[in-house]
């Protein structure tokens, strides 16, 4: 993903990207059809498809130029293209869901697929790869499964990621901190407490509201956040997370969340509040375009030393169940994934090309982007990655939740234990349908 976390942090995480403010609209995109199913055909055979996605200006921009190619290469297949902030999309999507006219191919997250899968909106492309529209050859790090839901290829990865601690490298090394592979909790909180002690920082911005950190902790002890049909974790698992957290807090460890909301939307690191922070690898780029020190990426603590729970996240392509192009839709989502002028011109905007062909056209020469490819190649390298647990029905509803909540907690609004019951109490509203 993308990869991709709960929807205010996600929508931060897909557009921060272009590192700088972001209109709604770009000259030149074209109004959505309104045709039952989707897309438009012609009489001479020319069909029209409709592609959305989630983002910004930069990566409208980088998007219309591959349909540009795209356009170019099939000739008798228009797209017609729409995108808004991640929030305003999902809700956009939802209602043209709702009435029978969602786009016929457009950007997913692994949140959302048992979601509409469940509301009959999303197409089974695995009859296309069977009728050679579209190839699931060639994928890096087995992510060709990550869209796979009960037998159903319901999404094609566009771009991975991982889970990363984000660090300021002066501050670490000026601490004396040397992050390596199969490090453990303790020396992170080691390294934290030298950050604090010798630079007079807080060790990181503070692990409240960072679903997909704790999804990697539990993973590392044999649980997970998500299991296919609820939460995998219980209520104490929780209120032992979210003290700790608060005690990193008061000791100093992690950063004021009140400064850490002041600053908004600046992060805690960049802003020089904290010495670290938990985050997806591709973000990197934020850090260095918000602030003035020099990051790069640091391996995830373990619980033992050897498991990380680590994953390629990714965001998808996905079709309409019912469009009237499912040929055209398989083309356009193949062309997208495979072919490598694309990559050239998306780069890293969407995360790590997700084909090995794709990750060798476009090589980065800038540091930031070239630490990302390293960071993800010695995960591979390592061992460390796993697959992960397709999300349930309503899982969007438990991410958002979880962030929500564990802001009002870290200001002060609710204590550990209310914030743990008000978690499970919407949780499990949300995930009974």
């Amino acid at each position: 993903m993308q990869q991709g976390g709960n929807a205010e942090r996600q929508a931060g995480r897909r557009t921060i990207l272009k590192a700088a403010g972001a209109s709604l609209a770009v000259a030149g995109l074209g109004a959505t059809a309104t045709a039952c199913g989707g897309g438009t055909g012609s009489g001479d055979g020319t069909v029209t498809i409709r592609y959305s996605w989630w983002g910004a200006e930069d990566r409208a921009e980088r998007i219309n130029k591959t349909i540009a190619l795209f356009e170019k290469k099939y000739p008798k297949i228009k797209v017609k293209t729409d995108f808004q902030p991640y929030t305003d999309f999902w809700k956009k999507f939802n209602t043209q869901a709702s009435g029978g006219n969602p786009p016929d191919v457009f950007q997913n997250a692994i949140g959302f697929l048992r979601k509409y899968d469940a509301k009959n909106v999303l197409l089974d492309l695995g009859g296309q790869v069977e009728a050679g529209n579209l190839s699931m050859d060639g994928f890096r790090a087995g992510l060709e499964k990550f869209g796979e839901i009960d037998g159903k290829l319901l999404g094609v990865p566009v771009g991975s990621n991982s889970m990363a601690l984000v660090i300021d490298k002066p501050v670490y090394t000026r601490a004396g901190n040397k992050p390596e592979q199969g490090w453990t909790w303790d020396d992170f909180d080691e390294a934290m407490t030298k950050v604090r002690d010798r630079t007079g920082r807080a060790g990181d911005s503070g692990m409240y509201g960072v679903m997909y950190l704790y999804d990697l902790y539990l993973r590392q002890n044999g649980k997970a956040f998500f299991t296919e049909d609820g939460l995998g974790f219980t209520e104490a698992d929780l209120t032992a997370w979210w003290t700790k957290a608060e005690k990193g807090v008061k000791s100093g460890l992690y950063a004021d969340p009140k400064k850490v909301a002041q600053i908004k939307p600046k992060s805690a690191l960049s802003a020089e509040l904290a010495g670290s922070e938990f985050t997806w690898d591709n973000f990197t780029v934020r850090y260095t375009s918000e602030g003035k020190s020099e990051y790069g990426l640091a391996p995830i603590p373990t619980t033992d030393g050897k498991r990380t729970g680590q994953y390629l996240g990714s965001l998808m392509l996905s079709a309409y169940k019912r469009t009237e192009h499912p040929k055209e839709v398989a083309q356009f989502i193949d062309f997208m994934v495979h072919d490598p002028e694309v990559a050239k011109i998306m780069g890293y905007d969407r995360g790590v090309p997700t084909t090995q062909a794709q990750y060798d056209a476009y090589r980065p020469t800038d540091p930031v982007n070239k630490a990302i490819a390293a960071y993800e190649e010695s995960l591979v390298e390592a061992g460390v990655l796993e697959q992960i647990t397709p999300h349930p029905n309503g899982a969007d509803i438990c991410e958002a939740a979880f962030l929500r909540i564990a802001e009002e907690m870290a200001l002060g609004s609710r204590s550990v234990e209310e914030a743990v019951e008000q978690f499970f109490t919407e949780s499990k509203t949300a995930l009974a349908g």
